[in-house]
């Protein structure tokens, strides 16, 4: 009696995971790769054909003549894909606090006269700790530094985050964003 029904079942695992593990996967990245083509392969951003990151992973940048992004909680490394998560400490933890200090002097730092207050996307991660984008608040906070170091007048940097904006999703979720990779690939190429 067990014997009969052994081999009907393993059978139907063997059929099942074929076409679940690889026949739909195939279908699914197929059909992926014919509608949306760029963001199948990862949103890849070129430069000069070189792959220099992608629009949905943010990137380390401390350069002061650069946009400066979230922080990242990933681990062991900074925008590690392979670890996304958040940190899951408090605003009590002081691991917290000491990161947000940090940033803090760093930002103060770097531009010692600007004294609008800071965002708190520029101090603080993601809930994926890979967030490419950071709040137009955050990106006009560094105009000034970014500006003086460029040699550009304000208005300038303004307009190029202006031309970067992504808005609201369907016209009413989220906030309106900037994409920091594609920010500093703009101001690198921008000619005065």
């Amino acid at each position: 009696m067990i014997r009969q029904q052994i081999k009907p079942a393993i059978l139907v695992f063997i059929i099942l995971s074929l076409i679940t593990g690889i026949i739909y996967p195939l279908c699914v990245t197929g059909v992926a790769r014919v509608l949306f083509r760029d963001k199948a392969s990862g949103s890849l951003i070129y430069s000069n054909g070189k792959s220099i990151g992608s629009a949905l992973i943010g990137q380390s940048f401390d350069d002061p003549k650069y946009f400066w992004g979230r922080l990242s909680a990933t681990l062991p490394v900074s925008f590690n894909a392979a670890s996304s998560s958040g940190s899951n400490v408090g605003p009590m933890n002081s691991v917290l606090i000491k990161t947000v200090k940090k940033r803090i002097i760093a930002l103060k730092s770097s531009d010692p006269g600007n004294s609008n207050p800071i965002p708190v996307d520029l101090v603080t991660s993601s809930a994926s700790g890979l967030d490419p984008h950071i709040s137009l608040s955050a990106a006009y906070y560094q105009v000034p530094r970014i500006a003086r170091i460029r040699g550009l007048f304000q208005e300038q940097v303004k307009a190029i985050i202006n031309a970067h904006i992504s808005g609201r999703f369907l016209g009413v979720l989220g906030e309106p964003v900037v994409n920091v990779l594609e920010l500093n690939l703009a101001l690198d190429a921008y000619k005065k």
